[in-house]
Formats: structure tokens, sequence, C-alpha cells
């Protein structure tokens, strides 16, 4: 063989080593694994971590892994010092569950059992309280002037001091009003927060919500695991003026009929005036006791906070933020197997896992082919408490919310396979919705509607908080049309899932898992963060839009 043939196939073979490489570091071509997947899963998911609760060792143990792992890749702590963690001030409360509510009037009076009829906790941040107070049905407990909607009508004092007994969620839609409350899709207006809120805001002692299935989206079991624990709120300050509720509860549908027979009322019959305009607050002549007891603690919850540069001095202030929050709810009541571990596998031990194999294919890349802005990955807890540490890095961000360009979020991953679609909760609010339809096509994909906009799943993960302030932001959902299976399969296998497994200490790392679907979803959310780091412009809300003039 001749030197310069022997050079000539050398060069070659450097060259496509080379090209090998940078195929790779391509973040189309990411890298991502099942094997580094199901490591970080099996080690957040183990009973080890007792649940991630809020406050909790076990949730402590996986921040602590993340960033541990986000330092083993080259990741910078973005908090004070380079530190990885962000101390969330929370005061958690755990109601004794042989509280009891009782309830009275004319017609005699009725024992409410906690976790069976009912489950409250306290907003007081205190060790007891009483509350021996009047119950007014407020209807949806909505004042929206925009829909032209108010269900306080009277006096303040109607409400002040009161227990307000409402529906949950929004009011129908009518032929008339087709479009209204957003139709099928649930409004903020319909959320528990709100309406707790809300309450609160009217003075009132405390808040019931009268839960069905199909108004909540989800079953008695997971409000009762929900809130038979520990419930966490934001500390509040000495100086703090921000309303709250004695107490805050659910009780049951069964329970709720039962209620309104000791007011001389049916409840189907107050559903149908709640949904009209002219309705009006009904005093229901009863009153309600609680002597409500709760351990209480107060807590530094982290957020884990790590950056990577970007590769233009011009941009790499700017930063694209990837989020999966840590925490699940811990140790809790038992299942019929005497299960108290609440794992969390799916929700959210896989939104993790793919935020870090996100953070390792960028840090791998070298500087000058990473992203043009930097990348902050956000690691929030208490999600599961309301959404509570993104709330709190929303109003304490480590980096400007100005040089924030858009937050793209996972909660609970793909675990059933490809999907030909993907569903970008909250593109269509700003122009990211042009950014998600580029990435489809060059991936063959469609961008479908939210699937299931009656549960409102736009509020309820911690894209949210980011979307209050004025950073544009998606959560990024699997679609529903999965390969290889009619379109009804993927519809079945989520109900499944929902009635049996949400919020359960079943919510495990299971054999059975499609990695290729978490696979794909986490790269559709890569290609996503690069396509909004490297653009000219970060991107905006739409005018108009409720968020636009936030940031």
């Amino acid at each position: 063989m001749s030197s310069r043939l022997r050079n000539f196939i050398i060069g070659l073979l450097v060259l496509t080593l080379a090209l090998s490489v940078v195929a790779q570091q391509r973040i189309g071509e990411s890298g991502i694994n099942e094997q580094t997947l199901k490591a970080h899963i099996r080690f957040l998911s183990d009973d080890l971590l007792e649940g991630r609760g809020t406050g909790a060792r076990g949730g402590e143990l996986a921040a602590k892994y993340i960033a541990s792992q986000l330092e083993a890749m080259g990741a910078k702590g973005a908090g004070p010092n380079g530190s990885f963690f962000q101390p969330v001030s929370l005061v958690g409360v755990k109601a004794d569950p042989k509280t009891v509510l009782t309830i009275s009037g004319q017609q005699g009076n009725e024992t409410f059992k906690f976790a069976d009829d009912f489950v409250a906790f306290t907003g007081a941040q205190t060790e007891e309280v009483d509350v021996d107070a009047d119950l007014v049905f407020v209807g949806y407990g909505i004042n929206a002037p925009e829909q032209h909607w108010n269900d306080y009508k009277g006096d303040a004092a109607d409400y002040r001091d009161k227990i307000l007994v409402m529906l949950v969620n929004d009011p129908p839609a009518t032929p008339a009003e087709p479009n209204l409350f957003g139709a099928k899709a649930l409004t903020y207006y319909g959320r528990w927060t709100y309406k707790y809120e809300e309450g609160a805001r009217r003075g009132a002692a405390g808040v019931i919500l009268l839960h069905t299935d199909e108004s909540a989206a989800y079953p008695w079991s997971v409000v009762r695991t929900s809130n038979g624990s520990w419930r966490f709120d934001i500390a509040r300050e000495a100086n703090d003026s921000t309303p709250f509720l004695k107490f805050r509860s659910w009780v049951t549908d069964d329970a709720a009929h039962r209620l309104m027979k000791l007011a001389g009322q049916d409840l189907e019959a107050l559903r149908k005036q709640a949904a009209t305009r002219d309705f009006r607050p009904v005093n229901l002549g009863l009153k309600a006791k609680l002597n409500l007891k709760s351990e209480v603690k107060r807590v530094a919850a982290p957020n884990v906070v790590g950056t990577l540069e970007g590769s233009d001095p011009k941009l790499r202030s700017e930063y694209v933020v990837y989020s999966a929050h840590w925490d699940h709810l811990g140790v809790g009541a038992p299942d019929k197997n005497g299960d108290t571990i609440y794992n969390g596998a799916l929700d959210n031990a896989s939104g993790v896992a793919c935020v870090l194999a996100i953070a390792e294919t960028i840090a791998k890349l070298r500087a000058s082919q990473r992203p043009r802005r930097s990348s902050l990955f956000l690691f929030p807890t208490g999600e599961e408490q309301g959404l509570l540490g993104a709330e709190w890095y929303s109003q304490h961000p480590f980096v400007p919310l100005d040089k924030t360009a858009a937050n793209v979020n996972l909660d609970s991953m793909n675990v059933l396979g490809p999907t030909n679609d993907f569903i970008p909760l909250g593109a269509e609010r700003s122009t990211l919705k042009a950014v998600v339809e580029a990435v489809a096509k060059e991936k063959g994909l469609r961008v479908s509607p939210d699937a299931r906009p009656e549960q409102g799943s736009f509020f309820r993960s911690d894209h949210f908080p980011f979307a209050k302030v004025g950073v544009p932001s998606i959560s990024l959902k699997e679609g529903n049309d999965y390969v290889g299976h009619p379109k009804e399969w993927g519809e079945e296998q989520f109900k499944a899932y929902n009635t049996a497994h949400y919020h359960q200490p079943s919510d495990e790392m299971k054999d059975s898992w499609n990695y290729r679907g978490m696979i794909q979803e986490a790269e559709i959310a890569l290609a996503i963060g690069r396509r909004i780091a490297d653009a000219a412009e970060m991107p905006r809300f739409n005018p108009g839009d409720e968020f636009a003039r936030k940031r």
C-alpha cells in the first residue's frame, strides 16, 4: 500500500470518527438512552426515599442525588456561592385523623368521619383551630368579571367568618354560550386553588368543596391520599397580610347529599341553580363545628437549580429553563396491600430522569456546539402541595425574569411507547406555538390539542407559576396516537392509570414500561429548548393573553 493511499485511508477514518462524534452531539441525536433513565428512576422511586415527601428525609435524599448528578456532569449551581439548592420556606400541617366534622340544623345533626367522608387541613399554620360557623352555599364560588359571572351576590358580611360550600370545576357551557368558561376546558376559576383563594379573600372561616369524580377529574381516593397526610404552604412572614382560611376541606358526594338533606335542600336542584348567572347564595341554616388539631413543622425544602453556559457571548446571560418536580406524597395511608410508601415513579421520577438526561446531553457538547442561550435546570419541591417550589422560584428567581426566555416542563413521562403526535400544553398562548410546530415538522409528528381539557392540566404543573409572571411556558405531554395501537388505546391506558395508580402507592417502576416513548418525549423537549435557545429573539405571549404583560 502506498503512503499516499495509507494517509488517505487514515484521514478518511479520522474524518468519519469526527463526523460520528459531531452526529452524536447533535441535539436531534441526543444519546438519551433507556439505561440512564432507568437508573435515575430506579433510585428516585426506591422505598429508601420513602416517597420523596416534601420536608422529609427521603425528599432531602432526592434533592441531594439530583444536585450530585448535575455537579458530576459539569453543571454549575445557580444559587449563592455556587449552591445547587434554593431553600423554600414552608410550613407543614398534618391533621389529626380522629378529627370529626359535626353539622347541625333544625332537622338534626350528623357527624362526618375524616378520610371516609371528608378531609381538611388548616391554612392558619397553627396546631389547633376551632371553627363554629354558619354554612352558605355559593354555587361554584366564582367571581369572573370578564365572564359577567359573580356567585358572591349580596353584602360582604354574608361571607365573613362563614363556611362557604361550593362546587368543584367551572359552570357548564350552554347552547347559547358554547364557550362559557372555556367550554369543555377547565379554567383557573374551576381549580380548587382558586376557590380556596377566593374564599379567603371574602373573609370566610373555611371552604368545603363538594367532590365528584367527574367534576374533579379524579376519584375520591386521590383527594383522600393527597390531603390525608402532610400539607404544606409557603410560610407567612410576621407582616404578611395575605388572607387565609382556618380550614380547607373536601367532602364526598355521599356526604354532600347528607349535608344538604340536613338543610332541607336538594343537591341536584342547587347544582342546576348554580349553573346560571341568576344564582344567588343560599344560607343553608346549618352550623358546622370542627376542632382541628394538627402537627406542625417548619422546613426549608430545597429547589435544586443548576446551569450550563450557552455558546453565544451575546445571549448567554439569557436562559431556557427545563423543569421537573422531584417531590411526591411521601409516606401515607396504607393501600389494600398495606403499602404506605407513595413512590411516585411516573409522577415524577420519570420527569426528573428526563431533565437530567437533557442536561447531560447538553453538557457533553463542546462549548462551541452548545445552544446559544444558557440552560437552567430547575427541580422544584412542593409541586404536589400546590406548585409551591415553582411559585417560590418565580418570585425569587436566580435569573431575572426578563432574561428567562421560556420554560419547558416535564411531568409524568410517556411509558407506553412512541406516538405520532405530542401535546405542548400552553404553546398556543405565545410564539412558542411556531417553535413546537417547527419541531413537529422536523420529526415527522403532529401537534395535538390537549386531549383532556376538562382536567385543566395547564394549571396543574410547574410551568404555570412561570406563566403567571410572564415567562412563555409549556408542559410537554405525549399525544394519544400510539404507534401500533388503535386510537382509543391511549385513552384507555390513561383512565386505567388515573383510576388505579395516580397518587397511590402503586405508582411504582414497572418492567412493562416502554422507554422508547419516554426517550421520544425527552428529545422533543430538548429540540424545543434548542430552538428557543438559538432563536434571535426570546418568545413572547400573544397580545391580549392574560399573561402577556406580566414579565
